[in-house]
């Protein structure tokens, strides 16, 4: 490979750290936000529309599997072109298509645009993560990370809270105005503060980059498409299921084989590169899948708004913050395991309170439930980032970052088709079991001993109905409790992971690649 070095190298933190840093997260916060914030609005928007629930879903898989196949190209392209251009253009055009996703006037445009949206957007958060590596020494990445990691955390979880908001008092379209001013913000901060970048010139792997395109795409269509197609009974599901194992296949076959891979799998031989990966899969699982779950259940079973409910999930936007402000502190005192280790016990502690959720619960249990989640995962987040690239080289950290933050999103993305096809699944077997229990004298028992409204006078719909949220609750249950022993299951990977020092040669000062 040929370097082109359009940037000299120097010692010394860059100038302008704090801005930079600043412009990191502001760019983060676009496209982390935007991976919930949307959700609310998909009943207004589809009411504007005039489209069935199925035609709906592609406004957000199309940003889904456009972000999924380009973030593993954001590694390459910022070798080629320099970070800096790729970050710029990369902010720009997803300030441009959000704004054109708020304009959109039929379901096509906004399917169009929210492609491109998420083609642009793929490259903000790993890019970002790299610049971040390289503008602080080894030393203080944990800091760094820290405070990098609120806009990574907090994006996902403020979504619901100002989507909601947005589209009950002003119209869903400006959930995608709200990105405008935070793009053009971001934009002048780096023309403003960061340099030329230093390009690495190398053969672009057509062959790499289509398999591995095809297979993240498959999986993302099979998981987006999987509830609405009744999964492996669809024709559909099973095509895309075949197509990913066969890519997936040749993909493999050929990044081992080949001189100069798109992907260089032998970055996984790092072992705490392929632990953190483990680990940040896991991640991604719990923490989108938790969102994915809570607002759906308060609003459903417990008639909450859908200001509401993102308003009594907040708090754990609240125990991440006050995570990643201690977090650097507790790193230079205690062993980075342990601290992963104990935060994902305690987000298992949340989810272990979440098993135990009623439909008469007060808010104060959701709100502590949160609050411990928001603190494990954070908690977790950090050190475990900052372990995951201490001994993988500066050379792979482009490449290193995408992978990281692809594995991140896959194992969002299977989470949340895993924890819904259960909740159907289980709702429908729940509601079997405690309609069987439901005989004649049974109801008449009921009718005796109900003395208050709505159940007094019940008629059979009205008691199918209390079934049937019963049963709701259960599956919601169910999904709590795989998650918690998912999280339990995983944590003795820590013990894989070394306690290493960055390697001397190559990152004992901070290699300034992104800022001159």
């Amino acid at each position: 490979m040929s370097a082109e070095s359009v940037a000299t190298e120097t010692s010394g933190p860059p100038a302008h750290r704090g801005m930079i840093v600043g412009t990191l997260i502001l760019a983060s916060v676009l496209q982390t936000l935007d991976t919930t914030i949307a959700n609310v609005a998909l009943p207004r928007m589809q009411g504007t529309m005039s489209a069935s629930q199925d035609q709906m879903t592609w406004v957000l898989t199309a940003y889904i599997v456009a972000a999924a196949i380009m973030t593993p190209l954001s590694g390459w392209l910022a070798d080629q072109f320099g970070r800096k251009r790729l970050f710029l253009l990369s902010i720009v055009g997803f300030t441009i298509t959000s704004a054109l996703c708020g304009m959109a006037d039929s379901l096509t445009q906004i399917v169009v645009f929210r492609l491109l949206q998420g083609v642009c957007g793929a490259a903000l958060v790993p890019i970002s993560q790299a610049i971040l590596f390289d503008v602080y020494p080894p030393s203080q990445h944990a800091r760094a990370m820290s405070i990098w990691g609120l806009g990574v955390v907090i994006g996902p979880m403020l979504g619901p809270i100002l989507g909601g908001y947005l589209t009950d008092n002003y119209s869903w379209r400006w959930v995608f105005y709200i990105n405008v001013p935070l793009g053009i913000l971001a934009s002048l901060g780096v023309v403003t503060f960061f340099r030329s970048s230093t390009r690495s010139r190398s053969p672009f792997d057509f062959f790499g980059f289509a398999t591995i395109s095809i297979a993240v795409g498959a999986l993302q269509m099979l998981l987006d498409r999987g509830p609405l197609k009744d999964w492996f009974g669809s024709t559909e599901i099973r095509i895309e299921a075949g197509l990913m194992v066969f890519t997936l296949y040749l993909f493999m076959v050929h990044s081992l084989t080949a001189a100069n891979p798109f992907i260089r799998i032998s970055m996984f031989r790092d072992r705490n590169f392929a632990s953190g990966n483990v680990f940040m899969f896991v991640v991604g699982v719990v923490m989108y899948a938790t969102l994915a779950l809570l607002p759906a259940m308060l609003q459903d079973l417990m008639g909450y708004s859908v200001f509401e409910a993102g308003l009594v999930t907040s708090p754990r936007s609240v125990g991440s913050v006050v995570a990643m402000l201690v977090i650097a502190r507790l790193m230079g005192w205690i062993d980075r395991r342990v601290l992963i280790s104990g935060g994902f016990l305690l987000a298992a502690l949340s989810l272990w309170d979440m098993a135990h959720f009623t439909t008469t619960m007060s808010m104060s249990k959701v709100v502590w439930a949160g609050l411990w989640q928001g603190l494990g995962v954070a908690i977790s987040y950090v050190p475990l980032t900052a372990l995951s690239f201490a001994t993988l080289p500066s050379a792979l950290r482009n490449q290193g970052t995408a992978m990281f933050n692809l594995i991140r999103n896959i194992g969002s993305s299977i989470g949340i088709s895993m924890v819904q096809a259960l909740l159907v699944r289980n709702t429908q077997i729940q509601h079997a079991v405690l309609a069987a229990n439901l005989t004649p004298y049974r109801i008449a028992t009921l009718h005796s001993s109900l003395t208050y409204a709505p159940y007094a006078h019940a008629t059979l719909p009205a008691l199918n109905a209390e079934v049937t949220a019963q049963a709701n609750m259960v599956a919601y249950i169910d999904d709590y409790y795989l998650m918690f022993i998912l999280i339990l299951l995983v944590t003795p990977v820590m013990l894989l992971v070394r306690k290493a020092a960055p390697r001397p040669s190559q990152d004992a000062a901070p290699v300034i690649e992104a800022i001159e």
